[in-house]
């Protein structure tokens, strides 16, 4: 079965070919990174214009790289929440479209199910239940997935995500955006016990997350340091990337490890989503299973950011599970798995 996935959340338009939940047969992403740089993070209203004049060739262009054409396509899939409302609309309204004038069933799919579906890509043997651990710009969600379309919630986010809280930091010391890959290249680099920060706890909420508190304490420690007459040099940026990434992969790991500790989820553990791509998380993550005789499983990085492969893989077995959507599907900026 061949679905065309469709994936426009943020900021990059994507679109592509997988064969039964399992084989990528494409994967087209148009990203909009250099257009945001100027900003130094993603301006909604420049995204959907920017989704609205990329989706169409991206899809054309899906197609022709998995060598079909859309007649040959069994279901189309698309990204329904969350994210950003009017880039949502874009791909949801596109869809919606090509799946009418086609007469081809539409399938709606949750992004972040779609990021754990980007290990199916990779892991043919990989199926539920086992841990999942999303780690994105807009979400971080420790979930057990009981069945490939059947999630159940452990620990979620209260503000802000660990991707924004590292895109927020890197701004502060002057990186360029997106600073996730700058601030993992530093943090390797400096000395993560140089500074003490904190991580976040919910009271009455063990397994979730808060990063907003981490994230301020950063901005006012480089803007008290900057005061004292220290210069933003790159050892400094080197140390404060290195000191915040250990708070953030203790305040995630932290989580996971509880979850594993209680026997609640005896399982394996996917870790997905942009944040996936952190090298410091991923060994960390890795140390943590394998303590508890776990397996854990990565998507590798090209699958770690939005793409529309893990739409379509997702799209594959909730098109199996009976989800379909008809013309008053709408887009949710937020929404549970």
């Amino acid at each position: 079965m061949l679905i065309l996935g469709i994936e426009s959340s943020c900021d990059e338009t994507a679109a592509a070919v997988v064969e039964d939940g399992r084989i990528l047969r494409s994967n087209i992403v148009a990203t909009q990174t250099d257009i945001h740089a100027l900003y130094g993070g993603v301006v909604p209203e420049i995204a959907s214009r920017a989704h609205t004049e990329a989706i169409h060739g991206v899809v054309e262009e899906a197609l022709a790289q998995a060598n079909v054409t859309l007649s040959d396509i069994d279901a189309i899939a698309v990204t329904y929440a969350p994210g950003l409302i009017g880039a949502l609309l874009t791909g949801v309204s596109f869809a919606k479209g090509l799946a009418y004038s086609a007469n081809k069933p539409l399938v709606p799919v949750h992004h972040l199910r779609g990021h754990v579906a980007a290990v199916y890509l990779v892991e043919p043997d990989l199926k539920p239940p086992f841990i999942a651990l999303c780690v994105s710009g807009g979400n971080t969600e420790l979930m057990v997935a009981e069945d490939y379309t059947k999630f159940r919630f452990v620990g979620t986010t209260r503000d802000d995500a660990a991707g924004e809280a590292f895109d927020k930091c890197a701004r502060v010391l002057g990186l360029p955006y997106p600073g996730g890959a700058a601030m993992d290249k530093l943090a390797s680099i400096g000395n993560p016990d140089a500074f003490r920060f904190h991580e976040g706890a919910v009271d009455g909420a063990p397994y979730d997350f808060s990063f907003s508190g981490l994230k301020t304490a950063v901005i006012n420690t480089v803007h008290t340091e900057l005061q004292r007459g220290r210069e933003l040099d790159d050892a400094f940026r080197a140390d404060i990337a290195a000191s915040f990434t250990k708070a953030v992969v203790r305040t995630v790991v932290g989580r996971l490890e509880m979850l594993l500790q209680s026997g609640e989820a005896n399982y394996d553990v996917v870790l997905s989503g942009g944040v996936a791509a952190n090298s410091h998380l991923r060994k960390a993550c890795a140390e943590t299973a394998q303590k508890y005789g776990k397996k854990l499983y990565l998507p590798p990085l090209k699958l770690c950011g939005d793409n529309a492969a893990m739409i379509a893989a997702q799209g594959y077995y909730e098109y199996l599970a009976g989800a379909r959507a008809d013309l008053s599907l709408n887009a949710f900026a937020t929404k549970r798995v």
